[in-house]
């Protein structure tokens, strides 16, 4: 293997330096990355083309497309669409602070940018599944099955102590040397506790938030709610919830069940915050059991497959010989 300069790369350590477009796990995923201008917001998003209904990711505060290539590996062979919002990862962080309507809207416009104008499976992770239910009420046409993951219905989060938000409040959680991975063991839970090093082992293929970008996405969550709203959403929604979260705890994603019609409620037993993340293969059999779910209301993969004229399984049928 080689850098981008051409020369010979002989260690391991020296892949892990790499600049995220040329990791190895990158080069697995077959993600491609890409930069749009989304009327003046310059971003940042990778696709990873597949078959079958598009589904659009919202990641977590302050975390760029890199932390979610495990999930993304584990999706098998889905078309996916992974944003990085402005001031996460490479993408510029906005001058002024924004509300989560507008980050919704920013999100409707990017993906029309890309062509994308029929309804898309939309999976959001902590912050990005407030995103992700604020996107589901303003712009239901585009949302076709809806899975929150860590997520509430308002930050900061319902049972959540204020120790752990005071060190939320610390940007660059996800990539800072001075911080030793024990230390944040606490504050994700779940798989973390036991492999702190977990941490660190992410942040080698991620570049960090601005810190402005950060406060920019925790302004917008401030004062944030759905509870009000949520009657409305009437898309199939999967809710999954760890039950060792210290930021967002289970009570959280019980409530989002309460108060969302047509939801599932999945309980990840020894679920830190990131579980979508720190055991990949389990939650993406998760989601893919609830997008593959027969509901005969035109929202699952064999009436995606059936509208272009294809077999279950995204194969082009046969075609009969004609009568005599």
């Amino acid at each position: 293997m080689s850098d981008p300069s051409g020369k010979k790369i002989h260690s391991l350590r020296a892949i892990r330096r790499l600049p995220p477009e040329h990791s190895v796990l990158r080069r697995r995923t077959r993600i491609q990355v890409d930069w749009i201008d989304v009327d003046g917001v310059r971003l940042r998003y990778g696709i990873r083309r597949g078959r079958g209904r598009p589904m659009l990711v919202l990641n977590a505060m302050g975390a760029n497309l890199d932390m979610l290539l495990p999930l993304v590996n584990a999706l098998d062979d889905a078309e996916i669409i992974v944003p990085e919002m402005p001031g996460a990862g490479r993408s510029p962080a906005l001058a002024v602070p924004r509300r989560m309507g507008w980050y919704a809207d920013l999100i409707s416009t990017f993906l029309l940018r890309l062509g994308y104008d029929e309804p898309l499976d939309v999976v959001g992770l902590s912050w990005g599944g407030s995103l992700a239910q604020q996107f589901a009420l303003d712009h239901p046409a585009e949302v076709n099955r809806l899975v929150l993951a860590s997520s509430a219905i308002g930050w900061p989060s319902l049972a959540t102590r204020s120790s752990t938000l005071k060190r939320l409040a610390a940007a660059r959680r996800y990539e800072r040397a001075e911080t030793p991975p024990v230390a944040v063991a606490g504050l994700y839970g779940g798989l973390v506790r036991r492999r702190p090093e977990l941490i660190s082992r992410r942040g080698r293929y991620a570049s960090g938030p601005s810190t402005r970008g950060y406060i920019n996405q925790l302004i917008a969550s401030l004062g944030w709610t759905s509870a009000h709203r949520l009657h409305r959403l009437h898309c199939p929604t999967l809710i999954m919830g760890g039950d060792d979260d210290p930021i967002v705890p289970l009570v959280n994603s019980r409530i989002l069940y309460w108060l969302i019609p047509k939801s599932y409620l999945h309980v990840v037993r020894g679920g830190g915050h990131l579980f979508l993340l720190m055991r990949a293969n389990e939650s993406a059999g998760v989601i893919r059991r609830f997008l593959n779910e027969r509901r005969y209301d035109g929202t699952d993969g064999a009436d995606y497959y059936a509208a272009r004229g294809l077999a279950a399984d995204g194969a082009l049928k046969p075609r009969l010989p004609a009568s005599a």
